[in-house]
């Protein structure tokens, strides 16, 4: 199960007690401590629960003003951080004296939409008073909820906690995993199980959605397809049919869905009886990810029959798995577009980091993200918007590929009515 978090980030200068703050949070040496700048080199990141909040992820970040080559890289992994948090906590030292950091770090999180809480982080009494020169250098804090603390002292964990809690505005929205799920019906997962397929356990988008349909008093049944099989041009393939139907037939209560694996779209379009629904284990997850904005990955494919020499396109996915057999990314689709596209080009982006540069590609196809949580997930969709390029997902896409009809069938139990723009 995909455990849903909040994201909080810590964010400001070097040597301005983000560290501290971190351990005074989680009341252990979750990051070191020390006078010398620059030493927390890259983003740790602590899992805590708050009482009142819940599940939290905690981002102890580098500081941002670091004038070399290392400092703009650490610059780099800190903003791609902030993109990823749904709390910004700004901390500040009012004993110094340039406040173009702090600046950069609310232009950045206002321009993302980032709720932020500012942390005055007081290393002696005295720099208290330097409070009100800062804030008339920095205007926009008066937008902000602001406390003072001094990190080091434990005393003050207390009203740390607090102050989040009573502050935090959670701009998560609730999204379910199938909303077209009912009560006390039956649900057909397809698994493939092919040489990629760990032992010993589902795929992650398999055991959230068995887990979803139990969870909602529904039945869910796994079919192991044989997809050699059923692709086979002769006897093996009736069979593996018939086998198939048999399942579906012998329910009293007819399935209302069939969720099956992308690759086995091509059969699954062809076998599944028009009374039931049809959709991928991926479309499911790029929804539930992305938190509703399925239509925009719809809409992307379209920009694939537009495609022409000398075009690129970026085939995004969010882990590092093993890579066999027919693989979806690394085989499937890079043949399609060699095949129907000569002299379009691609590139790969796998694990969680993304393309610096995506204005250079035509189209991205990214998998179904189940490796990565929400705020990753949104973070790379803001990337994609500001580059003004096409998205689409491996579902959409294999799906696609079969036909016009199959992608408006995978579409339908999510109530988008796909139409064409060729």
């Amino acid at each position: 199960m995909l455990i849903e978090r909040y994201n909080i980030g810590i964010f400001g200068k070097m040597n301005s007690g983000k560290s501290s703050l971190i351990n005074l949070l989680t009341q252990q040496q979750s990051s070191i401590v020390d006078t010398t700048p620059g030493t927390t080199t890259d983003s740790k990141i602590v899992l805590q629960e708050i009482h009142g909040i819940g599940p939290i992820k905690l981002y102890d970040t580098a500081g941002v003003d670091e004038q070399n080559e290392l400092g703009r890289k650490k610059r780099m992994k800190v903003y791609a951080d902030l993109k990823e948090c749904d709390l910004v906590l700004l901390v500040i030292d009012p004993s110094t004296r340039n406040f173009d950091s702090e600046k950069e770090i609310i232009a950045n999180s206002r321009k993302l939409g980032k709720q932020v809480l500012i942390i005055y982080n007081i290393f002696d009494s005295q720099y208290g008073n330097n409070i009100p020169v800062l804030e008339r250098d920095i205007p926009l804090l008066s937008s902000y909820s602001k406390l003072k603390l001094r990190a080091v002292d434990t005393t003050y964990r207390t009203s740390l906690i607090n102050f989040i809690i009573e502050n935090f505005e959670s701009r998560n929205q609730k999204i379910e995993l199938l909303p077209f799920l009912k009560k006390d019906n039956h649900y057909i997962l397809v698994i493939p199980m092919d040489v990629e397929t760990p032992d010993g356990r589902y795929l992650r988008p398999q055991a959230m959605v068995e887990e979803y349909i139990t969870r909602n008093w529904a039945y869910p049944t796994s079919f192991r397809l044989d997809l050699t099989k059923a692709r086979s041009k002769n006897l093996e393939n009736i069979v593996e049919k018939e086998r198939f139907l048999n399942v579906i037939d012998s329910f009293k209560k007819r399935p209302v869905a069939v969720i099956t694996d992308s690759q086995a779209i091509d059969v699954m379009y062809e076998w599944v009886p028009e009374d039931v629904m049809l959709t991928t284990f991926s479309i499911t997850m790029i929804n539930y990810l992305s938190r509703g904005r399925l239509n925009k990955f719809a809409e992307g494919i379209n920009t694939l029959c537009q495609l022409k020499a000398g075009d690129k396109v970026l085939i995004a996915e969010a882990c590092n798995h093993s890579r066999i057999g027919e693989d979806i990314g690394t085989v499937q689709i890079p043949n399609f577009l060699r095949k129907n596209f000569p002299g379009v080009t691609y590139e790969h982006a796998f694990g969680k980091a993304f393309e610096e540069d995506l204005s250079k590609y035509k189209l991205i196809i990214h998998c179904g993200g189940c490796m990565i949580s929400p705020q990753k997930q949104l973070a790379r969709i803001t990337d994609i918007e500001y580059a003004n390029v096409p998205v689409t997902n491996y579902g959409i896409f294999l799906s696609y590929i079969q036909g016009e009809d199959a992608l408006k069938r995978v579409l339908l139990p999510w109530g988008i009515r796909y139409a064409s723009k060729r």
